[in-house]
């Protein structure tokens, strides 16, 4: 299988926390993968863009959940 992209993240949004989870494509096939929780407040989602950066993402996946974009809630 080819890789596409060698460093790369997914977050699930919530409404108090993101987990973020970045994987690395290794040598002969290895992945390597690191996990953290963020909150949502700016302080928060500064410290995940400067954590993303420095692991050196290029792509990023998002999967939320719904009631966070709910109107009226």
């Amino acid at each position: 299988m080819e890789v596409l992209y060698p460093c790369c993240c997914g977050l699930d949004v919530h409404k108090k926390s993101i987990t973020a989870c970045v994987l690395w494509a290794e040598a002969k096939g290895a992945v390597r993968k690191e996990k953290r929780r963020f909150g949502t407040f700016t302080p928060e989602l500064l410290s995940l863009a400067d954590w993303l950066h420095a692991c050196g993402v290029t792509h990023v996946a998002i999967a939320y959940a719904s009631h966070c974009t709910s109107a009226g809630r």
